[in-house]
């Protein structure tokens, strides 16, 4: 994870508070306070100062982005266009009669936004969010596996969904990237890695979806190896210089 300089100024920090929360819709304190090398009472004044400019919900231990727990209401997505981008592609994997798993984000809600109302599938999803949204369509049927809800990631966490997914099967999995690198997908949340390793044991084939930024980076959880991933579908064009080091092993879009 890139690291800061510790002699930024307010506005740099809040800057760089906001491309982290933008990217992985949720900072850590005290990995920030690491990251921009300023004490933990500066990284919380931080956080209220821009929880007061509407900039991100400022929870326990850090702050979530807006864009992604408010989203029926209007405002602007972080590199929408892109992830608009991302959603087309992975729309053209989705056929009529299959059964697909899917997980929160921005992106996957770009893509359960776009699917068309003649489409007949079966949707099962860890996300709330997404089980509200793929409702809308009238000829889905959709399951939203219970569990804990995560006010952090926005899925259904704990033993109950890793023991549903443990009973199904299905032919699609869309999964968001927190961070991607060539080593892998990786996470910051035990837990949460826990539920996306069940739901790729659940698949037959496996997408991960993410904007370029998140490409190189990564976290201290492995949730799978490119072994594993089956598609890695990004805004750039497969035979981008960026995507060398994952084509060996994954199909790009």
């Amino acid at each position: 994870m890139e690291q800061a300089n510790g002699n930024m100024l307010k506005k740099e920090r809040h800057d760089y508070i906001l491309k982290q929360i933008h990217l992985h819709n949720k900072v850590s304190s005290s990995l920030l306070s690491i990251q921009l090398q300023v004490s933990d009472d500066t990284i919380r004044r931080d956080l209220a100062e821009l929880a007061e400019q509407g900039e991100l919900m400022k929870v326990y231990g850090g702050a979530l982005s807006k864009s992604y727990h408010f989203s029926n209401q209007e405002k602007t997505v972080y590199a929408q266009a892109s992830k608009k981008e991302i959603a087309k592609k992975a729309l053209s994997l989705i056929k009529n009669g299959m059964t697909i798993l899917t997980e929160a984000g921005t992106t996957i809600l770009e893509l359960v936004r776009m699917i068309p109302d003649d489409l007949e599938a079966t949707f099962f999803t860890v996300s709330p969010l997404m089980a509200l949204e793929l409702a809308e369509h009238p000829l889905l049927n959709v399951i939203l596996l219970g569990g804990r809800i995560d006010m952090s990631s926005q899925i259904t966490l704990g033993e109950k969904p890793v023991s549903d997914l443990s009973e199904i099967s299905v032919d699609l999995c869309f999964l968001g990237a927190n961070a991607i690198d060539a080593k892998g997908l990786t996470e910051v949340e035990w837990s949460v890695v826990q539920v996306k390793k069940a739901m790729i044991k659940a698949s037959s084939k496996l997408a991960i979806i993410t904007i370029s930024e998140k490409l190189n980076s990564a976290h201290k959880m492995k949730v799978c190896g490119l072994s594993a991933m089956d598609y890695l579908i990004t805004e750039l064009h497969p035979e981008d210089n960026r995507l060398t080091a994952y084509k060996k092993n994954v199909h790009l879009l």
